[in-house]
């Protein structure tokens, strides 16, 4: 049973730098050929995508917030790390890590979400 776990803080300040990480646990993050993702959901908004590291260490960020995004990994602990810098209040949402393979549409394992707020 692959289970996916963020955590981090739940308050940010403003210009800060959001730290949240994903433990990924049943499954290899190197494992072919998965990707893991980052994805969130602003208060009374959809889901949006931030962007994944892949099963071979590439990385892909949403293009309206690849300039603030960084995603890394920890192949050892298993897990991997979404780095949001300069936080506005319009990053406040639910942070979620998810699983997708190769050629699906859709994502199969989800963490539970991670509310973060960033306000001062």
């Amino acid at each position: 049973q692959v289970q996916l776990q963020e955590s981090g803080p739940g308050l940010v300040k403003p210009s800060q730098t959001l730290t949240l990480t994903c433990t990924v646990s049943g499954e290899s993050i190197t494992a072919d050929y998965y990707y893991w993702s980052w994805i969130r959901q602003p208060p009374g908004k959809g889901l949006e995508w931030i962007g994944y590291t892949a099963y071979n260490g590439n990385t892909y960020y949403n293009p309206s917030l690849m300039s603030h995004t960084s995603i890394s990994r920890d192949t050892f602990k298993n897990q991997f790390t979404l780095q949001l810098s300069s936080v506005t209040p319009e990053d406040t949402a639910v942070y979620y890590c998810a699983r997708k393979i190769t050629g699906a549409f859709h994502f199969d394992y989800w963490g539970q979400g991670t509310q973060v707020t960033v306000s001062s």
